[in-house]
């Protein structure tokens, strides 16, 4: 159901003005950061896209940490790029230029 009302909140967005609509184009950002096709970018990359530690365990008797990488730091060039494509426990999302451009402007707004 929370889907489902996502979608329809997306859906409203799109072919609305911002000036006539119900959400800003940084609380649209914030609800595609928490959450853009499942699992939210927050829960990987911290509130603001600082990065985060996921998981620390011990391999073949080495302790490991799975780091994810800060993204509020990267360019626009390399955050679409990575966006784009699957690369070790990062998924690949399908996000339109308009979703990738929020999201970037929600990660560089003033911290």
């Amino acid at each position: 159901m929370r889907f489902c009302f996502f979608i329809l909140l997306l859906c409203m967005t799109a072919f609305a003005k911002e000036k006539d609509s119900f959400i800003t184009e940084q609380e649209y950002a914030q609800h595609l950061y928490d959450n853009p096709r499942g699992i939210g970018c927050s829960n990987c990359h911290g509130k603001r896209g600082e990065g985060m530690v996921i998981s620390a365990y011990v391999s073949k008797g080495r302790k490991m940490t799975l780091k994810t990488k800060e993204i509020n730091s990267l360019d626009y060039k390399s955050f679409e790029k990575a966006l784009e494509r699957r690369q070790g426990v990062m998924p690949k999302y399908f996000l339109t230029q308009r979703e990738i451009k929020a999201l970037y402007g929600y990660l560089h707004k003033e911290k």
